[in-house]
This record gives C-alpha cells, sequence and structure tokens, in this order.
C-alpha cells in the first residue's frame, strides 16, 4: 500500500476518467500531490449487466479491452512497482484519446485496445519491457483487479462508474468524478480541485449531478481541444440504451 495523497481508481478506456486524471495531474503540478494510480474495471462493475439489450454495440468490446490493459498494468505494477503506474496510464491515455480516432476499427464487437499490438508501443513508451503484454490474456491479475475495484466502490457506493478518486486516504473524502468534458486552465484546475474538495467533505452532502454531458474535448473522440463536444444524456451514468 502507498501513503499518497489521493488514490485514484481508473479504467484505462474510460473517456472521462482520462479527462479528469489530466485535470488531476495539472493540480499535481501545482500542490505538489502525490497520487496511487489505482484499478477499477468497468467490465467487472458491469459483469451481471445484458450488454446487448443495454448499452450501445461497442460497450463490451470497449470494456473488456479495458479489463485487458488493466491486466496489463497489474503485471507492471507486479514487477516495476507502483510508480510504474503513472507513467503507463499517461502512455495509454495519449495512445487512446490526444490521437485521432482510428477509422479502420469498424467491427463493433471487436477492440484494438486489448491487443498486444496495440499495448507493446505504449509499454515501450512508458519505460517498460514490451514483453508485459503478455498478461493481456492472463486472467490470473484479475482477483487483484476485482478487489480494487470492489475497495473503489466500498468508498462511494455501487452506483458510480469511474473515475474514483479518495483524497486524504485512508480516512479522507472520496468521490465519483467530477466528470469534466472540457480540460480546466492551470488557474482554474486548483480552483476547481478546491470546490469540488470543499464540498465532498461536508459530512451532510451525498451528490450534485446532471446527466447530459458533452462528448470531452479528446481527438480520440473526433472533439478537438478547441470545440465543444455534442451533448449526451447518460442515463443512468453509461449512455444505457434502455432501463
Amino acid at each position: 500500500m502507498s501513503d499518497a495523497d489521493i488514490n485514484f481508481y481508473f479504467d484505462p478506456v474510460c473517456p472521462f476518467a482520462w479527462m479528469t486524471s489530466t485535470w488531476v495531474r495539472r493540480v499535481m503540478a501545482q500542490r505538489d500531490y502525490t497520487v496511487d494510480w489505482r484499478f477499477i474495471s468497468l467490465r467487472m462493475i458491469n459483469a451481471n449487466v445484458d450488454y446487448d439489450a443495454h448499452f450501445p454495440p461497442e460497450y463490451e468490446a470497449g470494456h473488456t479491452a479495458g479489463l485487458r490493459l488493466l491486466r496489463v498494468a497489474a503485471k507492471a505494477r507486479e514487477d516495476h512497482g507502483r510508480a510504474a503506474i503513472g507513467p503507463l496510464y499517461a502512455a495509454m491515455g495519449r495512445s487512446i484519446f490526444d490521437s485521432p480516432p482510428d477509422s479502420s476499427q469498424d467491427e463493433p464487437t471487436r477492440d484494438h485496445r486489448g491487443t498486444a499490438a496495440f499495448v507493446e508501443p505504449i509499454l515501450v513508451a512508458a519505460g517498460l519491457p514490451p514483453d508485459l503484454a503478455l498478461a493481456l490474456d492472463d486472467p490470473s491479475f484479475d482477483a487483484e483487479i476485482r478487489a480494487e475495484t470492489d475497495e473503489a466502490l466500498a468508498l462511494t457506493g455501487k452506483d458510480v462508474g469511474t473515475p474514483i478518486i479518495h483524497f486524504e486516504p485512508p480516512t479522507g473524502v472520496a468521490f465519483f468524478g467530477p466528470v469534466i468534458s472540457r480540460l480546466p486552465s492551470e488557474d482554474d484546475a486548483v480552483r476547481l480541485w478546491d470546490h469540488v474538495v470543499g464540498l465532498a467533505s461536508f459530512p451532510g452532502f451525498a451528490e450534485l449531478k446532471r446527466s447530459l454531458r458533452e462528448l470531452p474535448q479528446l481527438r480520440g473522440l473526433g472533439v478537438e481541444v478547441d470545440e465543444v463536444g455534442v451533448q449526451e444524456d447518460w442515463h443512468g451514468g453509461s449512455r444505457r440504451l434502455k432501463t
């Protein structure tokens, strides 16, 4: 375990987790925070959900790819320590979300992000051995990933998604999100952080929410940094097609 100022639970394929993590890194740089990057799997959260009935067709493949990438991250942590995860997540996010969409991926039941061809260059970019990609197919890491997923949900309750942030663990406040679609400026990053922590730290606070979200300003989703994404209704937090 770590003595970090923040525990940040992420699924590497979640665009909102990536946007929030980029914001948190800006806060880290100004507040000298340390972060322990931990795992939460959307595939495991939705293990009992009928994907065909409740989600767009690409979701099951995407969430499964996220679990496979988390196996690689777990292997990296096992072999190279907790400090390896921040750079690895940053490299994953840059490849997934800061690059233009891959128009060749037109089969909703497959997701190239869960393949060795995709993750090996990411590992190299993070300064890690490419053979860690062998963990993609190793379910022995799933118990560890599930334990951290359960740990995160125990902090917030189960009706949440990713990311989950735990500030000043083990006794400090934890919350889902915040879900943001635009990256705050350097000044606004800290100001937003203080507002979020201040609100969430009030003992009686439970929820402040709207289901309308802009598509995040991420090139991987086709939205440039100077554009505003299309607004969507994420009913239930996940764009489910039916309740």
